[in-house]
């Protein structure tokens, strides 16, 4: 488009010429017309300067008063259709402490996405398996604290890594005692994943045969596409550690440190007789 304005503006500038020339003014005079007539437009701008500018001041003012309006709006919904009809359920179920609990951990859960954008990250090992963990709590009512350091795109292993993590955390929230924690931590050859109880713990060995969640859902899960899960029993609880090789990203970014669903749960200890950690789950 602004080389058919070019264009035009050049035929029209070569047919003043032209006209001017076929009356037979000199190229002296030629010039004196030009120049006089570039003062004029010189004068005019230095006139209008002023003016255009302060239009397109107020033109940039009025753009960034709509863009606040519009975030203004975007957020006031957003609040309507979140924390306020939650806050209205908390009051209509106040005599539920667990109803109100579990209502709040949802909000929270909601306003995190919301504030960090966390739906730009869909596809990756980290909202996996916030969306796992997220569904353990809501069905059970316990609350499961992650933290994901670093994060990736999901594959068939990783998908079975999250389904991994998530029977460990169900378990977890079935057979032991609050606070459950789960700390994931992505790097470049493998994923480690540590899910944390405070009960009294179990031995593999003490499990029926029949009970599959532990020996099928977590260690045979786990076994079947190339990583390990072990089981150790704690003072405290119990601790299920499983560990994934993973192909190194090609020309990745660094992934920042990403931390989902409250509090930090401290990483767990791995023994000096055991080099590398392995993953662990949580089993009961």
């Amino acid at each position: 488009m602004r080389w058919i304005w070019l264009v035009i503006g050049l035929c029209l500038v070569t047919l003043g010429l032209v006209g001017l020339l076929a009356r037979g003014t000199s190229l002296g005079d030629l010039w004196q017309v030009a120049g006089a007539v570039l003062a004029a437009l010189v004068g005019l701008a230095v006139l209008s300067a002023p003016w255009i500018l302060r239009l397109w001041s107020n033109l940039r003012e009025e753009q960034a008063a709509r863009i606040r309006a519009t975030e203004r709006a975007d957020i006031a919904a957003h609040l309507h259709d979140s924390v306020l009809q939650t806050l209205a359920l908390i009051q209509r179920q106040s005599h539920d402490a667990g109803m109100v609990a579990r209502l709040a951990r949802a909000q929270e859960r909601q306003l995190r996405s919301y504030l960090y954008d966390e739906d730009a990250r869909a596809g990756t090992l980290g909202a996996a398996l916030t969306a796992a963990l997220d569904e353990v709590e809501d069905l059970h009512g316990v609350p499961v604290e992650l933290v994901v350091t670093g994060d990736r795109p999901m594959d068939p292993h990783l998908e079975a890594l999250v389904k991994a993590v998530r029977e460990a955390a169900w378990n977890a929230v079935r057979h032991a005692s609050p606070p459950v924690t789960a700390y994931v931590e992505v790097g470049p050859k493998r994923v480690e994943a540590f899910v944390r109880d405070h009960g009294a713990g179990f031995d593999l060995d003490d499990v029926a045969a029949d009970r599959a969640g532990v020996r099928e859902s977590i260690i045979g899960r786990m076994e079947r596409h190339g990583g390990t899960a072990k089981i150790r029993r704690r003072s405290d609880g119990t601790e299920i550690e499983l560990c994934l090789p993973v192909e190194p990203l090609s020309e990745a970014p660094k992934p920042p440190q990403a931390e989902k669903k409250g509090a930090n749960p401290e990483p767990p200890t791995v023994p000096d007789t055991e080099p590398t950690p392995t993953v662990k789950e949580h089993s009961a």
